[in-house]
């Protein structure tokens, strides 16, 4: 394969005490003995926050974010609207994220009148409310890489749009136990997933602030195409595809509208509507949005240990024509792949590795029986359960991209 490059993949209180007795001894004896002042011992590391039960961890987060906000005139009603809350990893609504909005909401009109719960929308937006956002995240809550997922992170933040400043986070960390994170229909429908800036500023705007930080610009511009996209979905999940359609086709025409949700939406509201012709030009452009962006995963759903799609109509996607779409594509912007096959934690991970990598094989020879110009331009390799996205291990709709095959693109030689 030398034409193509891969591009540069409570007991231990008292002791703790006594060695701390014995080290400052030890450290006064040496400083005595040479005159050289000894450096102090480095602190203990602070011990990883204690999960709770979901509601407990989702009321304390909330009530910390509601009751502490920075607002300018304490007697003055606050407007108040929520872009929808989502996954920190995948970008995606769920049952959970679902579950908290519902419940703030109710904490709000209970506890919290000052503030007033207004839709999402741009007529709102319009207006410079306050935004909430947040983030809802699997965990491992030692903070130990590849550890295992046993918490979720909740996140909060409230974003002032007059002022473009954070006035308030809330944060708490949850026992899985209970938890639904299954996507809600529109995620769990769309095909292509890729790295997505108007993700990642929503991401960054909640983790990655503190109060008073301004707002993250890039979410701060697409916040009316947020609020679009947020009526879109919500039709789509109702199953008002027409509807959901036309305020997809809107928001791709308003500035920064450009975005994967978008183009996935405009995709799947055609599909449902049965206008094949017009779901696969739609596909094609999320697959250059993806290889835009370097890289791009599919969600191809295999049969458990083979590399065969599934077959059952209620849960098969047109994946000849997913492929088709990305040779295509792929063969016209004359770039070259690596297809990278990976898989979720379940089993032996030599078996995950080699599954992988027999997967992506598979795909990479349907890729080259689609497009013959593409032979000697694709490398297949399996990552088995190393590079799981949400590693929660429950091998359900909830953790389907931990099972995906990617699309790396790589450079060609010369």
């Amino acid at each position: 394969m030398s034409s193509v490059r891969r591009s540069s993949g409570i007991r231990g209180v008292f002791v703790l005490a006594v060695l701390l007795g014995s080290s400052a001894l030890i450290s006064g004896a040496a400083q005595a003995q040479t005159g050289t002042p000894v450096p102090p011992s480095p602190a203990a590391a602070a011990p990883p926050p204690t999960p709770v039960p979901f509601d407990a961890a989702l009321l304390k987060a909330a009530n910390d974010l509601l009751s502490k906000a920075k607002l300018d005139d304490a007697n003055q009603k606050v407007t108040l609207v929520i872009d929808p809350l989502i996954d920190g990893v995948t970008g995606a609504q769920s049952n959970a994220t679902r579950l908290e909005e519902k419940r703030i909401v109710e904490l709000v009109k209970s506890s919290y009148p000052r503030f007033t719960v207004v839709p999402f929308s741009a007529e709102s937006v319009a207006k410079a409310p306050v935004v909430l956002i947040g983030t809802f995240t699997a965990v491992n809550n030692a903070g130990t890489a590849g550890g295992p997922r046993d918490a979720y992170r909740i996140c909060l933040a409230l974003a002032d749009l007059k002022s473009k400043t954070v006035i308030s986070k809330g944060v708490a960390r949850a026992l899985p136990e209970g938890i639904d994170p299954t996507p809600v229909a529109f995620f769990a429908d769309s095909p292509v997933f890729a790295k997505d800036g108007p993700t990642d500023s929503y991401v960054k705007s909640c983790q990655g602030t503190k109060v008073g930080d301004s707002i993250d610009q890039a979410y701060a511009d697409r916040i009316v195409v947020a609020s679009l996209v947020s009526d879109a979905i919500e039709a789509y999940d109702a199953g008002r595809y027409r509807d959901a359609l036309d305020v997809y086709q809107s928001a791709l025409k308003t500035p920064g509208g450009e975005q994967l949700r978008v183009l996935n939406g405009i995709y799947l509201s055609n599909y449902k509507l049965h206008r094949t012709r017009a779901a696969m030009e739609a596909f094609g452009k999320a697959i250059d949005y993806g290889l835009k962006g370097e890289r791009l995963a599919v969600r191809f759903l295999f049969k458990p240990g083979s590399t065969q799609f599934y077959t059952d109509r209620s849960v098969r996607a047109p994946y000849d024509a997913w492929l088709d779409k990305i040779a295509e594509r792929t063969s016209a912007n004359k770039g070259c792949l690596e297809v990278v096959g990976h898989t979720s934690a379940t089993g032996l991970a030599a078996i995950n590795d080699r599954l992988s990598a027999l997967r992506a094989d598979y795909v990479k020879d349907r890729l080259e029986d689609q497009e013959k110009s593409l032979r000697g331009r694709i490398i297949a390799t399996g990552k088995g359960s190393r590079e799981m996205m949400v590693g929660t291990g429950r091998d359900d709709a909830s953790d389907a991209l931990d099972r995906r095959v990617e699309f790396k693109t790589a450079k060609c030689a010369g």
